[in-house]
């Protein structure tokens, strides 16, 4: 499988993530997303009153160095890694 075929899996496996995911995770999984999918930042950061879409374009401004194939393999590497704790977390309770 290659690295787009595993990226595309493991975007359609993190709408599984639970509801319990923290925000700082899901931060991390949509400047990844978005690099990988857009490239570096191409809009205006958004105005003072928006906080939800200044801490996204903040988060995808913070990975714009990386390449498509490093956001790839990041953000394989990060949904993994949430998937498992949550696995982890619900074999415990």
């Amino acid at each position: 499988m290659g690295l787009q075929e595993e990226f595309e899996e493991y975007a359609e496996k993190a709408k599984t993530l639970p509801d319990t995911t923290t925000n700082e995770s899901m931060l991390c999984l949509y400047s990844l997303y978005k690099q990988a999918t857009v490239g570096p930042v191409n809009t205006a950061r958004p105005g003072m009153f928006d906080l939800k879409g200044k801490a996204k374009w903040d988060a995808w401004k913070s990975v714009e160095a990386k390449s498509k194939e490093e956001a790839m393999a990041d953000y394989i590497t990060k949904v993994k890694q949430l998937l498992e704790e949550a696995a982890a977390a619900s074999a415990s309770s």
